[in-house]
């Protein structure tokens, strides 16, 4: 049995084509980096990642974000139950606090409070105001990231 093919990507990421998109995104990237993630466990906001890529469909940011999780010591047991984390017993409840944020935040159309008071509640019980900012800058950079991908149809398995 042959394997099938993946699609051509449409074009080339749109932030590749234009230099100042990616420098804006490059900027962001680098103010999450510069605010050493306020304490947010790097595990975490893998898992944010790859969670909200795993909704969105993105294949390229589902591949390099097990990848990238792989390489900052995840385990295979967490990114294997990732996609059904509430009924997971790896995850701390700051975890599921988060997780729960970024499919909340993900998924904005999905419900009439796009973000109900009881997720936000949550991750305030967990997190501060800091750590916050950065775990919804990550959802909403991850967001995008999904949604240039996936409307370009960048294939998984390319390099990031």
């Amino acid at each position: 049995m042959t394997a099938p093919t993946t699609p051509a990507p449409r074009m080339r990421n749109p932030a590749v084509v234009l230099p100042e998109a990616m420098r804006a995104i490059r900027a962001l990237l680098a103010a999450l980096e510069a605010a050493e993630n306020a304490g947010v466990p790097k595990a975490t906001l893998e898992l944010v990642h790859l969670r909200a890529s795993q909704i969105n469909g993105c294949s390229y940011c589902v591949h390099g974000g097990v990848i990238s999780a792989k390489k900052a010591g995840e385990s295979d047991e967490r990114l294997h139950t990732v996609a059904a984390w509430r009924e997971s017993r790896y995850f701390t409840d700051a975890e599921r606090a988060a997780l729960a944020l970024a499919e909340a935040a993900t998924r904005l159309s999905d419900r009439p409070d796009p973000v109900p008071d009881t997720v936000w509640d949550e991750a305030a019980r967990h997190y501060d105001e800091r750590q916050l900012a950065v775990l919804t800058l990550t959802i909403a950079l991850t967001n995008l990231f999904n949604r240039l991908n996936a409307t370009t149809r960048q294939p998984a398995g390319a390099t990031w």
